[in-house]
């Protein structure tokens, strides 16, 4: 798919600063960044061209989720490669074995052959069913299962698994945490009640994250630290939902001052959707404006934004351009160790956006492609 009005000139955020001029791309690959290096100080101006986003937590979007079949999973990749989401993760949820195999071989497919428009697939996000019932989140309490080491070795063998959310508390963590970071899976503790002294033991066994910081995990208590407390004290890299409703606004800059390397998700369920009920890998949810919740509207169950909607958001409570996109496309690429993802650079990816003096979207390329952005762009959710 082409876009014509789309151009690759502007002002081009490079790991070595902005330059004001062009890229050139030669097929998939960043070719050259011509054109003159901005002093430092010097503000650009727009357009900008900066790394393309990058969602490592997204079940769904534009009508489908994980559970809508292959077909159903590349649709909901185009919708939000429409949004400027360039490299992603298609994430699971609580299911049955079956119904989450299914998922997984169906992102491994679309990982190995990506179709026109569609962002390039890094693996899948397995959050669940290795989680804690008492921290479900919108999650099916009935579909959580204790630690499985030799069925989640043999997910991590026969399909493509980049990150992992796992409660490290619950009986078999261990082994699940052991069997997935040994395979090279990036996991991550979520769903969780686990004490500091366990999330301390998680990270030995190879945990490196945490999984919607603040979400469906225990918070912050002066004299009873949490899950989250131990995140802001010792983390390195943690996701957060960027809508400001999941977490409020003056929390996520706490957490953008403490974690060094905090970056931005979607945990998107029913993003590009109009206000209604829609079913959510098999459970009925209800959205209005920017809440998605279980019919019993209190528990939140996903979010409706996209990346660029994340990127807005944070933009808007301040945050420079320089470190937006680091939260929402560079981090999550070092986080993988994908140094040829996230930056715009000679031997990168050609995974990039232009964006206009407002941030409205005015092009995305993936793998050098240049694809359609959405006609009905959705609004930012609310920073406040």
């Amino acid at each position: 798919m082409t876009n014509p009005n789309a151009s690759l000139e502007g002002s081009i955020l490079t790991p070595k600063g902005w330059v004001k001029g062009r890229v050139v791309l030669d097929g998939p690959i960043v070719k050259a960044v011509e054109g003159r290096a901005l002093s430092e100080g010097v503000r650009p101006e727009a357009p900008y061209i900066v790394p393309g986003f990058i969602d490592l937590h997204v079940h769904g979007g534009g009508g489908s989720d994980w559970m809508s079949g292959e077909a159903g999973i590349r649709t909901f990749i185009r919708y939000h490669s429409s949004q400027g989401t360039t490299a992603i993760a298609p994430t699971s949820a609580a299911g049955p074995v079956t119904a989450i195999e299914d998922a997984l071989a169906a992102i491994a497919r679309i990982a190995s052959n990506r179709g026109p428009g569609e962002a390039v697939v890094v693996g899948a996000h397995l959050e669940g069913p290795f989680l804690n019932p008492k921290r479900p989140g919108a999650m099916d309490v009935s579909l959580l299962r204790e630690g499985d080491a030799e069925l989640a070795a043999r997910w991590a063998r026969r399909y493509r698994i980049a990150v992992a959310t796992v409660a490290p508390e619950i009986s078999g963590g261990r082994g699940v945490i052991e069997a997935l970071s040994k395979a090279g899976c990036r996991v991550q503790i979520g769903h969780s009640v686990a004490t500091p002294e366990e999330v301390g033991r998680a990270f030995e066994w190879g945990c490196c994250g945490f999984t919607h910081l603040f979400n469906a995990m225990t918070g912050l208590e002066h004299r009873a630290p949490g899950i989250a407390t131990y995140a802001l004290a010792k983390g390195e890299y943690a996701e957060m939902i960027c809508d400001m409703i999941h977490v409020d606004p003056l929390v996520v800059l706490a957490a953008r001052r403490a974690i060094p390397r905090l970056y931005a998700i979607t945990d998107a369920s029913a993003a590009g959707l109009p206000d209604g009920e829609f079913e959510w890998g098999g459970r009925k949810v209800i959205k209005k404006g920017g809440r998605i919740t279980l019919m019993n509207g209190s528990t939140l169950a996903g979010s409706a934004i996209t990346m660029l909607d994340a990127f807005r958001n944070l933009v808007q409570l301040g945050l420079g351009l320089e470190e937006v996109v680091e939260m929402t496309s560079t981090r999550q690429a070092d986080y993988l160790g994908r140094q040829d993802f996230g930056r715009i650079e000679p031997g990168a990816r050609a995974g990039l956006v232009r964006l206009g003096k407002t941030l409205e979207l005015e092009g995305v390329w993936i793998e050098g492609e240049s694809v359609a952005t959405s006609a009905a762009q959705p609004e930012p959710a609310p920073a406040s």
